[in-house]
């Protein structure tokens, strides 16, 4: 990775990081298309103009070296080598295919209550409607940032919310599980120095909130690659791939996928994902 100042951007040249996979594989929500190669993300109480120039020069539009040193290049898992993880799991030949459709994907490293909530709603949703009942949220109880652009709200922020008023927000069923994770909120201090199970065992307390979510915040928010998040695309794709196409449960595949890709299964599972939501497995 290598970066340099130029007027009101940096200018990235980093191989192995495609913005569009990156943002596009169901990781996260807060981002707008403003065309296929760049888009603007809300994530750390900033904003941030991204574009991909060519394949391995991004601009950092409107961006200094403070905030890329020490937001966007942990945001983006700058200083990870994505080749090497790549080249042991390409050992697999059907997930080098895989591999090779989306190589660009990095796993992003976002804020805990943020991912906690995202992925409460989105269970039983679609992403569109997901970024939009987000987006709900920050503009009405989020700090603004700029005009038309909040950021995600704190947890003292919603504390004091009913459940009626998170539907009208059109969270729907999802708004008693979101009220339960702020309520339960004081149990998750220092949640980053436990081992990862002890850390699902805490999400899981709350209502609403199973394995698939749990993983989904291990990986996404604590960066714990060794979890392997299972939903129905990762489910067809592993089953159809791996299992000849017999039926396996959620609890078999993920054990599949930990078992065979190890500590790197949440980057595995990224791959497939992708792969999957892309090719209509």
């Amino acid at each position: 990775m290598k970066y340099k100042k130029d007027k009101s951007k940096i200018i990235l040249e980093c191989e192995d990081f495609d913005v569009y996979q990156t943002l596009n594989c169901g990781q996260c929500f807060r981002f707008f298309n403003l065309n296929k190669n760049k888009f603007i993300i809300i994530a750390k109480e900033k904003i941030l103009e991204i574009e991909q120039v060519d394949k391995n020069k991004i601009f950092f539009n409107n961006c200094d070296t403070c905030d890329f040193e020490n937001i966007w290049i942990d945001y983006f898992d700058l200083n990870r080598n994505y080749c090497e993880i790549k080249k042991i799991l390409c050992i697999d030949s059907f997930l080098k295919q895989v591999i090779d459709f989306s190589p660009g994907i990095r796993i992003l490293k976002q804020d805990f209550f943020e991912t906690l909530i995202s992925f409460i709603i989105s269970q039983n949703n679609r992403i569109a409607r997901i970024k939009k009942i987000i987006e709900n949220i920050s503009r009405v109880y989020g700090k603004k940032i700029k005009e038309n652009f909040f950021s995600f709200p704190k947890f003292s922020d919603l504390v004091n919310l009913s459940e009626d008023e998170f539907r009208i927000l059109k969270t729907g069923f999802r708004a008693k599980y979101i009220i339960d994770a702020i309520k339960k909120n004081y149990k998750f201090k220092n949640l980053k120095f436990l081992e990862t199970q002890d850390i699902k065992k805490k999400l899981i307390e709350i209502n609403g909130v199973g394995n698939k979510i749990a993983n989904c915040v291990l990986l996404f928010s604590f960066s714990r690659y060794e979890n392997f998040p299972v939903d129905v695309w990762i489910k067809r794709i592993i089953e159809k791939k791996y299992f000849d196409g017999n039926k396996k449960s959620v609890l078999e595949i993920e054990k599949f996928g930990i078992e065979k890709f190890g500590n790197l299964a949440g980057f595995a599972q990224q791959y497939l994902y992708n792969f999957a939501i892309n090719n209509d497995i």
